[in-house]
Formats: structure tokens, C-alpha cells, sequence
């Protein structure tokens, strides 16, 4: 799935364990290098993965494939659960990102768009950069009239560790052409917030 080494991950675990004065061999511990190079390989999976490729297979508005009108003013996806990894502190971070865009001539499936922010947030990241990679994805991959990506997420190196301030989030907003304008973006806002507590 990954080009990680798993064998060199391992081996700087080991040599993380004794740095922090940890035996590597006691129970408990003798699996963590392994452990840590497993999950390693799902938290890096998206490491030289090209997001546009969830974006291929798309539909000419208007139509599905079978015929069927389909056409939106837009397309709102809310509550797409993700994770990632701060590459500042190499701590997770978990968030909810609402994703909206102005279809131009093309649609995507529902499901392509979780798996374009999977594949960006599934590498070290900074939240600001995966909304506006999203945000980039989308238009390079639909030419869409606008987008708007909202993320909303909780850092460990906020909770777990310097201010320890365990109850914060961070939102960050990207936005591209029609919903780029203030009307025209607090509208979606509205929409992605109609939800909460139905």
C-alpha cells in the first residue's frame, strides 16, 4: 500500500525507546517497533499517492449514467470523519471536514471525495495545507465553479502536550472561485451548520 520501510522504522523505534532510557525488550515493549511500523504504513499511506485519481471517473452534469437528470447548485458533503499526522511533532490529529462544491460539467461519486482528503491527510501534514489541497484536488480534478472546504480538528500536540488544552479545535477554511465571495460561502456555512444537533 506504502513505500514505507518497515525495517528501518523499526529499528528507529527500537533506538527512540533506549533514547528515552526504556528497554526495547521488556514485556509490553518487545512489539512496539513492529506495532509502530504498522500503523506508520496506514498513517503514511498517502505519501506519493496522487489525490487526483479518486477524481477520475466522473459524470457529465446533467446526466448519471443512467440518463437520469442530476444536476445540483451544490453539492455539500458534511462530517467526513479523518486523521492525520502534525509533521511538526509527528503527533495524530483528528477533525471533521465539510467539503462543497459548484458542479461545473462534471460529478464525482460521493464517495471519491472522503478518499481524496484520506489520501492528503494520510501523509505529515499541517490542517491548513490538507483544506487547501482538498480544495486544489477538486478543482484540478471536476474544473468545478467553486469550492469550499471546512475543516474542523483536535491536535495532540495542543491537547496532550505544551498548553495541554484538551477541550480546543482548530478550524480552517479554503475556499476557490463562486464560494470564494462572502455571500456566497456563508451560504454553505449555513448549510454545513443546518445539520448539527437534528
Amino acid at each position: 500500500m506504502t513505500g514505507v520501510d518497515a525495517d528501518r522504522i523499526e529499528r528507529a523505534v527500537r533506538e527512540l525507546l533506549l533514547a528515552i532510557g526504556e528497554d526495547p525488550e521488556r514485556p509490553g515493549l518487545e512489539r512496539t517497533p513492529q506495532r509502530v511500523a504498522e500503523a506508520y504504513a496506514d498513517y503514511f499511506s498517502g505519501v506519493g499517492a496522487d489525490p487526483l485519481a479518486h477524481l477520475a471517473d466522473t459524470v457529465a452534469s446533467g446526466d448519471t449514467a443512467a440518463g437520469i437528470p442530476a444536476t445540483s447548485d451544490a453539492v455539500v458533503l458534511r462530517d467526513l470523519a479523518f486523521r492525520s499526522v502534525c509533521e511538526h511533532h509527528l503527533l495524530p490529529f483528528v477533525g471533521t471536514a465539510h467539503v462543497a462544491y459548484l458542479p461545473g460539467e462534471r460529478l464525482v461519486g460521493l464517495g471519491r471525495i472522503p478518499a481524496v482528503i484520506d489520501t492528503i491527510a494520510s501523509r505529515p501534514q499541517l490542517q491548513e495545507r490538507i483544506a487547501e489541497e482538498v480544495a486544489d484536488a477538486l478543482v484540478a480534478g471536476l474544473d468545478p465553479r467553486g469550492v469550499l472546504v471546512v475543516i474542523d480538528a483536535v491536535h495532540g500536540c495542543v491537547t496532550a502536550r505544551g498548553a495541554r488544552q484538551e477541550r480546543s479545535s482548530t478550524v480552517t477554511v479554503a475556499s476557490r472561485g463562486e464560494l470564494a465571495e462572502p455571500a456566497a460561502r456563508a451560504e454553505i456555512i449555513a448549510l454545513i451548520g443546518s445539520g448539527r444537533g437534528a
